[in-house]
């Protein structure tokens, strides 16, 4: 038997109809861009010669597959924290833009496929920065007297290492960034 003959047809996956999940992060278009990424960059890397698969290739799959992992890390942080996180997704998305010109110098991609990624990556900057600011400004918005120093009982407040019960998900039962992302 063919374990290809055994496996039922799934569905085209429509992101409209998409079920809110467990793990929110899931919920997230920019998780699933970064994953399409992903497989983008290893069926392209597949093809590089097995010298390069060993050195190029292992890396540019790493930088791509950590994009997707610091947005569901993040993701389960307080609203500072998961900031910080899609700042650190940002970073991989510049690490792919490095290992996508040297593959193109190295002649292992086309001309083609480097504007592919070099799209894509540019893509999913836009989406994680207008998340960053749709979280920040989210935390503003709670708060009408907020500014950089104080919350509102009038305790230092230091972001990077404040503790919160903020919701990057359901804000006030704001998600408008959602619809963005």
């Amino acid at each position: 038997m063919d374990y290809q003959e055994e496996r039922p047809e799934r569905p085209e996956r429509q992101e409209e109809e998409r079920p809110v999940t467990f793990f929110r992060f899931e919920d997230l278009r920019i998780y699933h861009k970064s994953l399409d990424y992903v497989n983008w960059v290893q069926e392209k890397t597949m093809l590089f010669p097995e010298e390069d698969r060993t050195k190029l290739a292992l890396r540019f799959n790493e930088a791509a597959r950590s994009i997707s992992l610091y947005i569901s890390e993040g993701s389960a942080r307080n609203k500072s924290q998961f900031v910080h996180y899609l700042k650190m997704a940002k970073s991989s998305i510049r690490q792919c833009v490095v290992y996508t010109t040297l593959a193109v110098r190295q002649n292992l991609l086309t001309d083609t496929a480097e504007e592919e990624s070099r799209g894509v990556l540019m893509e999913m900057t836009k989406m994680i920065g207008a998340l960053i600011s749709s979280l920040q400004r989210s935390n503003n918005y709670h708060n009408p007297n907020y500014n950089n120093n104080y919350d509102n009982n009038n305790r230092y407040n230091n972001n990077n290492n404040r503790e919160s019960n903020y919701d990057p998900y359901n804000s006030m039962g704001n998600t408008d960034y959602m619809d963005r992302m």
